[in-house]
């Protein structure tokens, strides 16, 4: 799932964290579009910092089966609860919106639904065939959760065969427990090394850094993803959403992050994004490549 941050760091946060406010024509008209027809981004809800840039490459990010999750992850600032009804004109609704905002590559992700049998992937899928069929010049990358391992449901989104799949760990291995709680390292790792074996050409994951980590844990959490087959790799620094949520253990250095995309790079991954502000979806659209 797509990790939804705010910027709430404590005052002092390091320079490298500060950001610039989004400009540019591409962006103004994007965000005059989604407050006039009330679109529903998760660039938005979720106050990326790299929306500006995104939306100014014709990129943007859609969250499906609603705003609630199952799941209560410690780091993640989407609500967590009862889920509302699944909305089956949702997938209509999101084709329309990446059409009216004339997107060029889409990311799509959602909230958790271990409440339903399908864990939500008929509404997937549908998902992808709407997009597809009302903007059929448009890529598609699909952000999805576990699907508690489940094959069935997993098959439903190879079915799809969007340009990309992206499942992310979060994590490193002794973290897992504490941040992701419900979810297991291990289960994910099988569920991006099954979507490559069942033929997906692009499967990609992504990690947050501050937690607590050591730096032999990402290194080995990279080599794991890559024993996966996994070809992309996106790093970032967690910040905290809430005083509820996990405290940031540390702010990692642009040239630590620099080590990770080297080492990445040299492990073999097609695309190693690594930076303080990069996030699930960042330079989404060069992934495709």
């Amino acid at each position: 799932m797509e990790t939804v941050l705010e910027n709430t760091l404590p005052v002092g946060k390091p320079k490298w964290l500060k950001v610039k406010l989004p400009i540019g024509q591409k962006y103004t008209e994007l965000r005059g579009l989604v407050d006039k027809y009330s679109l529903n981004t998760i660039c938005t809800s979720g106050s990326c910092p790299n929306m500006g840039e995104c939306w100014g490459e014709g990129t943007a990010t859609f969250m499906i089966l609603g705003n609630v999750c199952t799941r209560s992850c410690g780091f993640c600032g989407v609500k967590t609860g009862r889920p509302e009804t699944v909305d089956w004109d949702e997938p209509e609704k999101v084709a329309r919106s990446i059409k009216i905002m004339n997107i060029k590559h889409a990311v799509i992700t959602s909230v958790d639904r271990d409440d339903l049998k399908d864990g939500g992937s008929i509404i997937w899928i549908e998902t992808v065939k709407a997009i597809r069929r009302m903007n059929p010049n448009t890529t598609l990358e699909t952000l999805i959760p576990d699907f508690q391992g489940i094959e069935r449901n997993i098959d439903r989104i190879v079915e799809a065969n969007p340009e990309v799949v992206s499942h992310n760990v979060e994590t490193v291995r002794r973290l897992t427990r504490e941040v992701r709680i419900q979810a297991k390292y291990d289960r994910s790792l099988e569920v991006l090394r099954y979507l490559k074996e069942k033929g997906i050409n692009r499967t990609k994951s992504g990690i947050m850094l501050g937690l607590g980590e050591k730096e032999e844990e990402v290194f080995q959490t990279m080599r794991d993803l890559r024993e996966a087959n996994v070809d992309i790799v996106t790093i970032g620094q967690y910040l905290q959403p809430s005083k509820k949520h996990l405290p940031v253990k540390e702010f990692i250095t642009p040239d630590q992050f620099a080590i990770y995309e080297k080492f990445g790079l040299e492990l073999g991954f097609r695309h190693v994004e690594s930076g303080p502000l990069v996030r699930s979806s960042y330079k989404a659209q060069k992934h495709i490549l």
